[in-house]
């Protein structure tokens, strides 16, 4: 059971699944090139969703994704794209999951030459350094949905060829991640 006299950022609410996660993932710096594929793919999974959702899904994402393992997953087949189709514990959504398979794909030919991490963080608004830019909004309201960095990651994702990766899920992927540190200035887990 999480502390409920800790202040947290409000949008985590008092599910305690949302504070969990709040508490123990969100903002934290990740760059194990594994865990970045298994999180930019939950992130599109979550498009016009919300991350409760998912969050709600991600053990069984995690199950039928086979970790999401991503020399496993660029070469799912069309039986087991039918097989996801079939499982009610994930989003079942055909153009996504179409998606993350393609972007495993990407994942792939992008390690041949350096890692994902370095990729992705390359985008983040202080570079390699992998250090987060960290915000003072003292309002959730001050914090938001895409930024100018968001924007050029999105950017180059889509040039490079990625799929379902818009500005707001890169803005969301790189609050989760720890490119960014949006926790409120109030918040005990800043």
């Amino acid at each position: 059971m999480q502390n409920q006299s800790l202040k947290r950022c409000i949008w985590c609410g008092d599910d305690p699944l949302y504070q969990a996660y709040h508490d123990t993932e969100w903002g934290k710096i990740i760059d194990d090139d594994k865990t970045l594929f298994a999180l930019l793919c939950l992130e599109s999974m979550q498009a016009g969703l919300s991350w409760i959702t998912i969050l709600r899904k991600r053990e069984r994402f995690y199950q039928v994704f086979d970790n999401f393992d991503p020399n496993k997953v660029a070469f799912y087949d069309e039986n087991k794209i039918n097989e996801l189709m079939m499982d009610a514990g994930i989003i079942r959504n055909r153009a996504k999951i179409n998606a993350i398979i393609h972007n495993a794909n990407l994942f792939l030919k992008i390690t041949q030459n350096q890692s994902f991490s370095d990729y992705l963080w390359a985008m983040s608004p202080n570079g390699l350094a992998k250090n987060p830019l960290i915000n003072h909004p003292t309002d959730i309201s001050q914090i938001p949905a895409t930024t100018e960095f968001s924007d050029k990651m999105a950017k180059q994702l889509k040039k490079d060829g990625f799929k379902f990766l818009g500005s707001t899920t890169c803005y969301a992927f790189m609050q989760s991640c720890g490119m960014v540190n949006d926790h409120v200035a109030d918040c005990d887990f800043r």
